[in-house]
């Protein structure tokens, strides 16, 4: 799971301190960004956060677990409770944006055959460090979702918490090549920001109970650096983007899960509160399969 950005870092807790670093001084803009400038913003960004964002969110992903854990939103959504899934022993299982890698690992537990996929490599590496100090082993690769690097129906399910689908320019290709890899009767199930979540400020408190933004207007959200070259990009597309998108993939919409905000969870996570989430959405996870 990726997204805690917001619409901006935080410079006063430095939850990205090392990214701003990196990185040097952003600012917003509103510019059209094409795959490939989404592909290397994303790339710079979760290399260069990657430190912070997993000493902010890994306990709560189970990152640094043996075995793993697979959550699939900051409501707290977890497969090993409500199995979107299904039976996954047996499965060869493909996680697009895996990040560290601890869905994959918790499904690699749970006796699947997952290969988790990634831009990132500093991301991977975290996986990688965790799998060495023990528990499954799952093999990672890095490579870009809207153009997977895997043969004709090479899985039998897909997943993606979080991961891929939101930093993506074309998220219709990843839908595609989601569609492509699986093999018939194959699930694909991903979440999402709630694509309302786009009409409110990324702010948790109550400055985000306001609507400021078009609901339609898809422009991405973009910081540059001082040269003006994009360093973090985020796209949105309303839900009828999301059904028409997996639609034209060949693919069948099954459900859609909106999880309420439970009542135990008192954390915050970048824009996601116990106060947003206990009057509109902040997640959407899109269930679907593949025709058999």
């Amino acid at each position: 799971m990726s997204t805690d950005h917001g619409a901006t870092g935080d410079p006063a807790t430095g939850r990205h301190h090392e990214a701003e670093v990196a990185l040097g001084e952003t600012r917003v803009a509103r510019i059209r960004v094409d795959s490939r400038q989404s592909r290397r913003a994303s790339r710079m960004w979760w290399d260069a956060d990657a430190g912070d964002y997993h000493r902010t969110h890994g306990g709560f992903l189970g990152a640094d677990s043996p075995e793993g854990e697979f959550v699939w939103c900051p409501e707290g959504l977890h497969e090993g409770d409500h199995h979107l899934l299904g039976d996954v022993a047996g499965k060869r299982i493909l996680e697009v944006g895996c990040g560290s890698a601890p869905c994959s690992r918790w499904l690699a537990a749970h006796g699947a055959h997952p290969v988790g996929l990634d831009l990132s490599m500093g991301m991977l590496a975290r996986g990688v460090a965790a799998m060495r100090r023990g528990g499954p082993q799952v093999p990672l690769v890095q490579a870009d979702a809207e153009s997977l690097p895997f043969a004709d129906a090479s899985f039998d399910d897909a997943c993606s918490a979080f991961g891929g689908v939101p930093f993506v320019a074309d998220p219709g290709a990843v839908m595609a090549e989601v569609a492509r890899v699986l093999r018939p009767g194959g699930r694909w199930v991903f979440s999402i920001n709630h694509p309302m979540r786009w009409i409110f400020a990324d702010d948790p408190g109550p400055d985000g109970l306001v609507a400021r933004f078009p609901y339609f207007d898809r422009s991405p959200y973009v910081e540059v650096d001082e040269a003006g070259t994009p360093v973090y990009v985020e796209h949105h597309r309303t839900m009828g983007d999301r059904v028409r998108d997996i639609v034209a993939a060949g693919l069948v919409l099954d459900d859609v899960v909106e999880p309420e905000w439970p009542e135990h969870l008192d954390r915050e996570w970048g824009q996601w509160s116990p106060l947003r989430g206990a009057i509109f959405p902040g997640t959407a996870i899109f269930c679907c399969h593949k025709p058999g």
